[in-house]
């Protein structure tokens, strides 16, 4: 038999990331140990303890990096109105939720979702997505400061709507779309002008 491939830490860790987030998509939060994770990707206890000290770091770990993923594809286009940037990012956002429903679920709907961990990534990927739309739209002061309230209260509808999407499909991705736009356009739409392209 081949010796295993030696891998640099960083590939171990993301090996043991690719590990976690099967099994987290086979079973529930609970009913994966540490243990199960390691036996998966031939790695020792001593090991996965080493990079993640514990389950919730683990799966806090799995889901930043799946964030960070995400956000490195959006771009807001110079030459596009701000609100059509906005609508392809909350495009890619539900679709990336569709694509991984057990992790979303765990992150919003179980006792990780109180993790500051688990709460970070999401909290840290939806605010850079607020920051932008302010920057694309020029807002500055007092305005920057309503409309960034507007936008915080728009992500957590959005969040929320999303869930109920998600976790008991009563509802088509189509209507999770409008209505959020709809609402954007009723809360920072009233702040910012999303139909101009952004300012450079």
């Amino acid at each position: 038999m081949p010796s295993r491939r030696r891998l640099t830490p960083e590939q171990r860790r993301d090996e043991l990331m690719d590990v976690g987030a099967r099994l987290f998509g086979e079973r529930s939060f609970d009913e994966v140990a540490m243990e199960d994770i390691a036996a998966h990707a031939g790695a020792s206890r001593a090991l996965m303890y080493h990079y993640f000290p514990t389950k919730g770091e683990f799966f806090a770990a799995i889901w930043k990096r799946a964030h960070d993923r995400l956000l490195a594809e959006l771009r807001i286009d110079p030459e596009e109105p701000v609100r059509t940037a906005v609508y392809r990012s909350l495009v890619a956002h539900l679709d990336f939720y569709r694509a991984h429903v057990p992790l979303v679920l765990i992150a919003n709907r179980t006792a990780p979702a109180t993790d500051p961990a688990v709460r970070g990534p999401v909290v840290e990927d939806l605010n850079a997505l607020c920051e932008r739309v302010l920057d694309a739209c020029g807002a500055t002061g007092h305005t920057r400061e309503v409309a960034a309230a507007a936008l915080s209260g728009w992500i957590a509808f959005i969040r929320e709507v999303a869930i109920e999407w998600l976790a008991h499909q009563r509802i088509s991705r189509d209507e999770v779309l409008r209505m959020c736009m709809a609402t954007l356009d009723a809360t920072a739409g009233a702040q910012l002008d999303l139909t101009a392209p952004p300012r450079r």
